[in-house]
């Protein structure tokens, strides 16, 4: 919703909001871009205002009291993608990466590789951009309009609003599309993998005939529902029976590089910054678009090259005093495997300490009780925040952070856990770190991973290492 507001506002409107508990990026992002907002809900905010639109995000339910105002005043309401489609997308070719995971990182990637290749599209992407500095952008004035017009938008299949049920990337228009991956997710709004795929079907069907999906091999239900669609299907992925591939992996201390292949034919050596092969995948899936828009491979492999990922996937916060801090989103059981493999390959001989926040609407009930626990085989010792709102859930449809703790310390990990009965002491993150200053050593790798604030663990986790370094 941030970045959208940034990019509306380029293109001339004057973008107030209100939202509670904004945190840096995006609050850092919102104020330097000169875009007003309120930190609570309010009716008076939004009487203050009059808005001609008020666009209205999925997390905004009935009972919102500038919702009930805007209803009661017969204001305009729309979704954020009805914003995007309209607005952005509008009618230039829509490139729209999906998937359960890797969305962010293919997005912001496919993105800067179109700048690079002299395409300068506008772009959606669930985060803060590094190499742009935003989240989102409308297509430059310079090739707006144009046949050469592209718009590349990060899908979510989470609901569109409160109005409408539907999957975001159902508005989204799409005439390339790219599907890294399906997996269950979204147990609030999806009770099976089944009603998932279903969303898929529906989206692979609005891509054209004279479109493009590009699907990831070895994903069989990804491969599914992309052949339920009307436009030609290629694949992508790490293995040499995917029509583009990457062959010859190899990681260094700068990253990763290998060689892409199509159909036998090596076309080229490519390196990036990004480790581990989720993210080998990430980078094929964002180079068979950038060839699909007719970039030649020389801009490819500068492009890649001079990608920085996204903030909050696996970002180095603090290097110091023989400990390194790691930021990252993951929060499904898969991503949170990657991400530990990721670290494990690019500080091998490491010790890692995993710290998790059970926090999306999937982690913290028990769904992937049995999924998390071989989520964090890379991990050395493993610490478990407080459960985010358990009061929303009975006590037997909560994750059980305790058995979950127990469960990996037979696995011969040190583990940590903040019992449920804690998650409304507002100064839970202090126990970890209180945890960590008794446990962690010069060597040591720590990874936060949460799509939240997770107590402000980060910012706790960057004071006690700078008083270290100080004391040291």
């Amino acid at each position: 919703m941030g970045s959208v507001a940034g990019a509306i506002s380029e293109l001339g409107y004057t973008v107030i909001g209100s939202d509670e508990n904004v945190y840096p990026p995006m609050s850092t992002y919102l104020e330097e871009n000169n875009i007003r907002y309120y930190e609570k809900f309010s009716e008076d905010n939004i009487a203050r205002e009059q808005p001609d639109i008020v666009v209205v995000g999925n997390s905004v339910s009935r009972k919102n009291p500038e919702l009930e105002y805007a209803l009661d005043a017969r204001m305009q309401l729309v979704s954020m993608p009805e914003i995007v489609r309209g607005h952005l997308i509008a009618r230039h070719t829509s490139v729209v990466i999906a998937g359960t995971h890797g969305k962010t990182t293919t997005t912001s990637l496919t993105a800067w590789l179109f700048e690079q290749g002299g395409l300068h599209p506008g772009f959606l992407v669930g985060g803060i951009e590094r190499n742009f500095g935003r989240g989102c952008r409308p297509v430059p004035e310079v090739v707006r309009g144009s046949a050469n017009a592209f718009f590349i938008t990060e899908g979510d299949e989470y609901d569109t609003a409160f109005f409408d049920k539907r999957s975001k990337f159902l508005l989204y228009r799409p005439d390339v599309a790219v599907i890294n991956n399906l997996e269950f997710d979204h147990a609030d709004i999806f009770s099976s993998l089944e009603e998932i795929r279903r969303s898929f079907r529906l989206f692979v069907r609005l891509v054209p005939r004279n479109g493009k999906i590009f699907v990831a091999f070895g994903e069989p239900d990804a491969r599914f529902v992309a052949d339920e669609g009307f436009a030609p299907v290629e694949t992508f992925g790490l293995h040499p029976d995917a029509m583009w591939y990457a062959d010859d992996i190899r990681t260094t201390g700068a990253g990763t590089s290998f060689v892409l292949v199509h159909h036998a034919n090596r076309l080229g050596e490519f390196s990036m910054q990004l480790v581990g092969d989720h993210n080998v995948k990430n980078a094929v899936a964002a180079l068979c678009v950038g060839l699909h828009a007719g970039i030649s491979v020389e801009q490819l492999q500068q492009g890649l090259a001079s990608f920085s990922p996204p903030k909050r996937r696996m970002e180095e916060l603090y290097n110091s005093s023989g400990i390194t801090l790691i930021d990252d989103f993951a929060h499904h059981p898969t991503a949170i495997a990657a991400t530990l493999e990721a670290v494990a390959k690019k500080y091998a001989g490491r010790r890692i300490i995993a710290c998790f926040e059970p926090r999306s609407n999937s982690t913290t009930r028990n769904v992937f009780q049995q999924e998390l626990k071989d989520s964090f085989e890379a991990a050395d010792v493993v610490v478990m925040g407080a459960v985010n709102r358990p009061d929303r859930y009975k006590p037997e449809e909560l994750l059980d952070v305790k058995r979950l703790s127990e469960d990996l310390a037979l696995r011969g990990k040190k583990t940590m856990y903040v019992p449920v009965e804690d998650s409304w002491q507002p100064l839970w993150a202090y126990r970890i770190v209180e945890y960590l200053r008794s446990v962690a050593t010069a060597g040591d790798v720590v990874v936060v991973m949460s799509n939240g604030s997770f107590g402000n663990l980060r910012e706790l986790l960057m004071d006690y290492l700078k008083q270290r370094e100080a004391e040291a």
